[in-house]
């Protein structure tokens, strides 16, 4: 279906990919993994045609189409938001509005012409093209009153949604995505999953949500010193096989048979749960074909998250009442919010609206003023805050031992040793850690709050989008440390494998307060009179 021969990218003297030659077939999803750095967004730049190769070639199989994610949120700004989705497959697109040309000037020298294009436009299910642009939208959450907007006047996060449904429209033989669950709510990602899980054609999707690609994928391939490598499989079992494989090298004494026998045990295991998994899609029989020497090690740095705390805080944590916030434009965010959180409790604090929890989280640290209500924590607590907008935390010109330097406390701590111990942990070693803190990158700004974190050592941790930027190792080991987190933690995330492992309760805040439930995510999100309170507090809202 699609090909690369001898690819190789290069920019200056970084070498990104060195002769690679890897194959996409149909009926697959493909999930492109790799460290922030890699080249995933370029290599489907380079499928795509966006970026030449500096030598090899990319090959499509004659006849087939491809479909791209578009980037540039702003491309369409000059049409109908229905009329962008139908763009998504060109050539009909081109088809429909050379008809509509003719028959605004319609004589009968164009007669005939007309007449050949309409049977290559029923050919291509054209006549269904509108009602089926329109289901799209409307499954990806776009009102049927906004499908003859123009795409100018669309909130930028809706736009994310139509181009979406364009990347989809017209069922193209192969479909590349990079990021496709960004700004999509948890239903709508839900939606696409079981969308993409029965595609019959190729998809070949970078993504940092991992739920997303267990889902979808039936292999994985990995972006690693240049070159791209195959497994079949979905991240998780990609990610467990190659931490077997690595614990098997590193047993220099095991005898070759004990080690098979291991990997295979391992293989029908994880086939047998996934089978048996809520997520269990017919992509996922692709297990059954899975083989020993599929499994690889491999060579990923993964960050030591290590959240220790300085005492134990008792069994008062945090006491909320009655708090409310307002927008600058005068919006209610959520009001009248009541919470009482115990030892133990590992929230997470949800709302429709990104505005309404990055308020809660700002508030309850201290940063913003609540426009009514009060909160008080409890003496034992400390409480440490990894907002989703960290900027104000990067001002200062300085280095990162510096930097880091900031948040001790005695003497002891302001040693130069002490502070490279926490930043080497997230990865920043030797010159690494002289770097400026003005020149780094998103992933990098996390990575240096995460160190900033774990040195204040407190007992209740605040997360509002904790994954931004972060790349799949670093979100892995992110999440394996508030798993083992003793103390309490609040977060709030678009990542569902982040927030259905960590949170043992959901407390979603509306205009018309909140919904608390000790649940995981998965139930919280499937109770069906949660979702009649839910939409009935949004109607009460909406109503005023």
């Amino acid at each position: 279906m699609l090909s690369v021969s001898n690819l190789s990218v290069q920019f200056g003297k970084r070498v990104l990919f060195d002769e690679v030659n890897v194959s996409f077939t149909e009926g697959n999803c493909y999930g492109i993994i790799g460290a922030n750095g890699a080249g995933k967004s370029t290599f489907l730049k380079v499928l795509s045609g966006h970026i030449e190769p500096t030598s090899g070639q990319v090959h499509l199989e004659p006849g087939k189409r491809m479909s791209i994610l578009e980037q540039n949120h702003n491309a369409h700004d000059a049409h109908l938001v229905l009329e962008t989705v139908i763009m998504g497959n060109r050539p009909l697109y081109t088809i429909k509005k050379e008809i509509d040309a003719l028959y605004a000037d319609y004589t009968d020298e164009n007669a005939e012409k007309i007449g050949e294009l309409q049977v290559q436009f029923e050919e291509m299910n054209g006549w269904n093209a509108d009602s089926d642009a329109a289901a799209l939208l409307s499954n990806l959450g776009i009102p049927e009153d906004m499908h003859y907007s123009q795409m100018v006047e669309m909130d930028s996060k809706l736009k994310v949604r139509v181009l979406l449904a364009q990347a989809l429209f017209g069922n193209p033989d192969v479909l590349i995505m990079d990021e496709p669950t960004n700004d999509l709510d948890y239903e709508t990602i839900h939606w696409l999953e079981h969308f993409l899980a029965h595609y019959d054609n190729t998809v070949i999707v970078v993504s940092h949500d991992r739920h997303f690609l267990d889902a979808v994928c039936t292999s994985i391939a990995d972006i690693d010193f240049g070159k791209i490598n195959i497994f079949s499989g979905n991240y998780t079992f990609w990610y467990q096989s190659s931490q077997l494989a690595a614990r098997q090298r590193a047993q220099q004494n095991k005898k070759a048979e004990e080690k098979a026998k291991e990997l295979q045990e391992f293989i029908q295991r994880f086939s047998a749960n996934v089978a048996k998994s809520k997520q269990a899609t017919s992509r996922k029989k692709m297990l059954d074909k899975l083989k020993i020497e599929d499994i690889k090690p491999s060579s990923r740095r993964y960050p030591a998250i290590i959240f220790e705390r300085e005492r134990e805080a008792g069994d008062q944590i945090l006491n909320v009442e009655k708090l409310s916030a307002i927008s600058e434009d005068g919006e209610v965010l959520f009001q009248n919010v009541d919470i009482n959180l115990s030892k133990g409790d590992k929230v997470a604090i949800i709302s429709k609206d990104s505005r309404a929890t990055s308020a809660f989280y700002n508030i309850i640290s201290g940063k913003q003023k609540a426009d009514s209500g009060s909160f008080h924590w409890g003496v034992t607590t400390s409480q440490s805050y990894l907002p989703a907008d960290n900027a104000a935390y990067f001002q200062d010109d300085i280095n990162l031992v510096d930097w880091l330097r900031q948040w001790t406390k005695t003497e002891e701590e302001r040693e130069e040793v002490y502070v490279r111990g926490f930043l080497g942990k997230m990865l920043f070693s030797g010159e690494e850690a002289l770097k400026k803190s003005t020149v780094l990158s998103g992933g990098e700004k996390v990575r240096c709050m995460l160190s900033r974190m774990m040195l204040l050592r407190a007992n209740v941790l605040l997360l509002d989008e904790p994954t931004n930027h972060l790349d799949l190792e670093s979100i892995t080991a992110f999440n394996n440390s508030l798993k083992n987190f003793k103390g309490t933690v609040l977060l709030t995330t678009h990542d569902h494998e982040f927030v259905q492992t960590v949170a043992n309760r959901i407390i979603e805040i509306t205009p018309k307060g909140a919904i608390d439930r000790y649940l995981s995510f998965e139930d919280y999100m499937s109770d069906k009179s949660i979702k009649v309170q839910r939409d009935k507090m949004y109607e009460m809202a909406i109503a005023q």
